[in-house]
């Protein structure tokens, strides 16, 4: 019953994606093309960044369900977020597609319903593909302040 609940959001995410579109060009915007290595899938997200962190994200790009489904989980989840947070968030999401831990004390919102990702370890960088996107742009951030 809740293995078909958390198919069905993930469904949901995949067909009606949202935060789906380029944010406009506006100062404070990055973007940050990424490809998955073992699949082909590919995306752009787009960060508007402010003195509190991501105020805004948005993604566009072309994959399976569980990818598209991560992209949209994933904008939902960060928007509006403090840096601290988002690597929070990060950590967490990543364990829970490597080790199937969920923690309790995170709200990972309906990301979490990509647990069964965890069982599937060819599947793995398709749920995580958006998060190595933020991974690749968290990077370029660092090398620009060095």
């Amino acid at each position: 019953m809740l293995d078909d609940l958390y198919r069905q959001v993930v469904l949901d995410h995949a067909k009606y994606k949202r935060n789906y579109r380029e944010l406009s060009e506006q100062s404070n915007i990055s973007k940050v093309h990424y490809k998955n290595p073992t699949c082909g899938d590919v995306m752009t997200l787009y960060l508007r960044t402010g003195p509190a962190g991501i105020e805004d994200l948005s993604f566009k790009g072309e994959g399976c369900s569980i990818s598209m489904a991560s992209c949209s989980m994933m904008t939902d989840l960060l928007k509006n977020q403090s840096m601290e947070e988002v690597f929070i968030k990060r950590d967490a999401f990543e364990r829970l597609i490597r080790d199937g831990e969920i923690e309790e004390d995170i709200d990972l919102g309906d990301a979490a319903a990509l647990q069964g990702v965890h069982k599937l370890r060819a599947r793995h960088n398709c749920a995580l593909m958006p998060w190595q996107a933020l991974d690749k742009w968290l990077k370029e951030q660092e090398d620009e302040r060095e």
